[in-house]
């Protein structure tokens, strides 16, 4: 009969997380010098690699809920890359993707200019924005209270963006701030979402 799998430990746990965040790390860069025509081929290995353990861990229970909630951010991460990935893989075998568009952007995100700040009205801002770690607000909401264990029956996606504006509205009021970022935070035990006020320069 086969050996069982070995358990996996808590510290080589931590340890693949953060080869799984270096990769994902890498894999964004190499994506963005694919589509601006900087590197001649699709980063196929390393999206491959990254995959791997992806899956491996959604397949293994991870323990602890701190490298739980980590793992389920990165989850997040590179679900919504590969998702704006294959669309623009999409644009270029429909000869639609404007490689110069894309180089526009990618330089004014370098240069500090959040190129992805949405165009949709004021009068919805929804939980479809991203965190700063650039990971959809609800999807990292859903994933750290699944983390934590708790009940997710009574949360969608539209409670979440009815919260998310009337905190918004209200803490613009107080503070006169131009706008309100969100983020995703675990503290004793629970999800919760931590406000920022922002002003622009």
């Amino acid at each position: 009969m086969p050996n069982p799998p070995a358990h996996t430990s808590t510290a080589d746990v931590a340890e693949e997380l953060i080869v799984l965040d270096n990769k994902l790390k890498q894999l964004k860069f190499e994506y963005e010098q694919y589509f601006i025509g900087s590197r001649p081929r699709e980063p196929v290995l390393t999206r491959a690699d990254v995959q791997k353990l992806v899956t491996k861990y959604s397949n293994t229970g991870i323990q602890n809920t701190a490298l739980r909630f980590k793992f389920n951010n990165l989850c997040s991460r590179f679900f919504t890359m590969r998702r704006q990935w294959d669309e623009t893989l999409r644009k270029i075998e429909a000869g639609t993707y404007e490689r110069h568009v894309f180089k526009a952007k990618l330089h004014e995100r370098e240069r500090g200019i959040d190129d992805s700040a949405p165009a949709a009205p004021a009068a919805r801002v929804n939980a479809n924005e991203t965190t700063e770690g650039g990971t959809d607000l609800f999807e990292a909401y859903r994933n750290a209270k699944s983390a934590c264990g708790e009940d997710l029956k009574a949360l969608s996606r539209d409670k979440l963006d009815q919260l998310v504006e009337k905190q918004r509205a209200a803490l613009k009021a107080k503070f006169g701030c131009d706008d309100v970022r969100f983020r995703v935070v675990v503290e004793a035990g629970k999800a919760k979402l931590k406000a920022t006020p922002v002003k622009k320069s």
